[in-house]
């Protein structure tokens, strides 16, 4: 299948738009006829100016309300047609695509639509062109691609064919099983489009919220597998109109529409155990098995305070590198890096957003076929300086600009710790941390879709549905992706972002200038006891409000001692079907970063109920922020 996008996706002038398909390495591009109508030369210089960019125009779409006008408007309907017809030869294409009609006074019938259709079939074979037929969801009589597909097959035209959308098909639950029984060759073109299941009208569902495949709730496994099936090796197109996308950066929507079929054909493939025409060649997605480490580039005034926040935290530096101001600090199976060397790529993050999380490093079964995987995804490799006898180890731009290391078992990458790093033989006996539970990233919200699209397409994951969290500043919207947790310790991270600029996540993201990890949450046994243990070593927490643990008495079977000593600790108490939930929280440090620290007993979920109270809290102890006067 060779892949398309339609310029109706992405925000930019439509020379901007072109630039931007062609950068993300699409084959061809559909030409969405607003942005044909505000562009101020001719269509032959779009046309000239695809060529050079090597781009292929599919369509100008769309053509509406033709078949079933009634009889005093169907000459005007094919007059309309025949413009087009003109306007598509001088863009240099050949196909008419024409959407079932919405307009109330056409009459319906299949033998109706197919004797307008045939005439208009006609028409363009004297041309040399084609029609595609496409079922609106919202059509007036034809909403079901099944329909339309018997209207061009009892049509029986050569020049007549089906147009597929997913979103059309998926947003009635309509069964796509029947793609596998129509002969490749009379389909024209397909759409494909993600969505968030929602409960609206479906014109705005599909005209505000269609996403990238991978970004929403549909399965498009079964419709790439009808394509699959018979043959199908026409363009596979992307028509997503979503208002975040039209808020974003051109270059970045396009880049993520490419790498999402790439993914989805080659998901497709894996399922039906073959390689699909045009799927990029690739290692499959794999589980993460677990945090290796956490990178900070710590600004060289400020490491003294940090390391003393980390030995109060309990942590110990059991390492200096051997060549670079770098040293590892651990407590349980939790590694923290403290990255203050001069040169490199650490430093040139810290300059850009101070003190923070600049990489992660991940275990995987294989960090080679990763990288090879992540290459293949479009996503951008990292290498930096390796000093001598330093490891290299494989790496990709994350989130903000930051670093994925991709770290497994074998010799070398599983010794990454004692190759790079002099041990310093100090010990501690901690504050009873154990582990990394889980990692939040705040991000713009315009970026979400990009990132969950990176995590879920370049790993095995399993993403949680989407939830809006209430911030005294505003509504967070928050996701959460969890790879190989059933497995041992893995990946659980969150994602959070905001269209308000008064939330704490966006305020993080603006003091940070940029995108990043905003918290970690580290795993205890025993939360009391390390809270306890933290408190007595000067750890500054974070005040829960008492009026908190008066509901927590009206709506838990809490006993009141329980209760009590929950609120002497600011620990916050959520509890499922399967088990209970403790947290706690450090104050917010300067730049907005914090640590959280939770107790699991077989409860799956994040504390989803306590987040609107943690926020107001956090919000309460903020600086506030300078209005300037008029």
């Amino acid at each position: 299948m060779k892949t398309a996008m339609a310029t109706v996706c992405i925000p930019g002038s439509l020379p901007e738009k072109l630039e931007a398909i062609a950068a993300a390495g699409f084959h061809a591009v559909e030409i969405f006829e607003n942005d044909l109508i505000t562009f101020p030369g001719t269509p032959r210089e779009i046309r000239e100016r695809c060529a050079d960019l090597g781009l292929a125009i599919v369509t100008c779409q769309p053509f509406r309300d033709f078949e079933g006008m009634p009889d005093a408007k169907r000459q005007r309907a094919f007059d309309r047609a025949e413009r087009k017809f003109d306007l598509l030869q001088e863009l240099g294409t050949d196909l008419l695509f024409v959407c079932s009609t919405v307009a109330a006074d056409a009459v319906g019938g299949v033998d109706r639509a197919a004797h307008d259709l045939a005439e208009l079939a006609e028409r363009a074979a004297r041309r040399d062109m084609r029609v595609g037929f496409e079922a609106l969801s919202w059509g007036r009589h034809t909403y079901d691609y099944r329909d339309a597909w018997e209207i061009v097959r009892r049509t029986d035209h050569p020049r007549l064919g089906l147009i597929l959308d997913s979103f059309h098909m998926l947003a009635r639950d309509i069964d796509p099983s029947v793609v596998a029984n129509i002969p490749a060759e009379r389909i024209f073109l397909v759409q494909i489009a993600d969505a968030p299941r929602l409960q609206m009208d479906i014109v705005s569902w599909s005209r505000h919220w269609r996403c990238l495949p991978g970004q929403g709730d549909f399965n498009l496994g079964p419709v790439m597998e009808g394509l699959a099936a018979n043959g199908y090796a026409g363009y596979l197109s992307l028509e997503i109109f979503n208002d975040r996308f039209r808020a974003g950066s051109a270059r970045s929507v396009a880049l993520d529409g490419h790498r999402s079929l790439i993914c989805l054909m080659d998901d497709t493939g894996r399922r039906m155990g073959k390689t699909l025409a045009g799927a990029v060649s690739m290692p499959p997605p794999t589980m993460i098995e677990g945090v290796e480490f956490i990178e900070f580039s710590v600004e060289d005034g400020e490491r003294a305070a940090f390391e003393t926040w980390l030995s109060q935290l309990g942590f110990v530096e059991a390492g200096r590198h051997r060549s670079k101001d770098v040293a590892l600090w651990q407590q349980g199976d939790i590694r923290i890096i403290l990255n203050s060397d001069p040169d490199g790529f650490a430093r040139s993050y810290q300059i850009s957003h101070g003190t923070s999380v600049c990489a992660l490093g991940l275990r995987v079964g294989d960090a080679a076929a990763t990288t090879q995987r992540a290459s293949a995804l479009l996503d951008i490799p990292h290498e930096g300086t390796i000093g001598p006898g330093e490891l290299a180890i494989p790496a990709v731009r994350g989130v903000g600009g930051s670093l994925i290391y991709f770290l497994d078992h074998s010799e070398g990458l599983a010794r990454w710790a004692d190759i790079d790093f002099a041990p310093t033989g100090r010990s501690t006996t901690g504050s009873g941390l154990t582990r990394i539970d889980h990692i939040s990233q705040a991000m713009h919200y315009e970026e979400m879709l990009t990132w969950l699209l990176f995590y879920t397409s370049l790993f095995n994951t399993r993403k949680t549905p989407s939830q809006a969290v209430i911030d005294p500043g505003g509504v967070v919207q928050s996701q959460v992706i969890e790879s190989g947790i059933d497995k041992g310790a893995g990946l659980r991270l969150v994602l959070n972002g905001s269209q308000s600029h008064h939330t704490l996540s966006a305020r993080f993201v603006t003091d940070f200038f940029g995108s990043g990890v905003q918290h970690i949450a580290l795993a205890t046994s025993d939360l009391a006891a390390t809270v306890t243990a933290l408190t007595a070593a000067g750890v500054d927490m974070l005040p829960v409000p008492e009026n908190y643990y008066d509901d927590l008495e009206a709506r838990t079977d809490l006993t009141p001692a329980q209760i009590a000593r929950y609120k002497a600790l600011n620990i916050l108490y959520d509890r499922d079907a399967a088990g209970i939930f403790l947290q706690s929280y450090t104050g917010t440090r300067d730049g907005g970063f914090f640590f959280e620290f939770v107790e699991r007993a077989g409860y799956a979920g994040y504390g989803a109920a306590n987040a609107s109270v943690r926020l107001a809290a956090q919000a309460g102890r903020a600086r506030p922020r300078t209005i300037p006067r008029a």
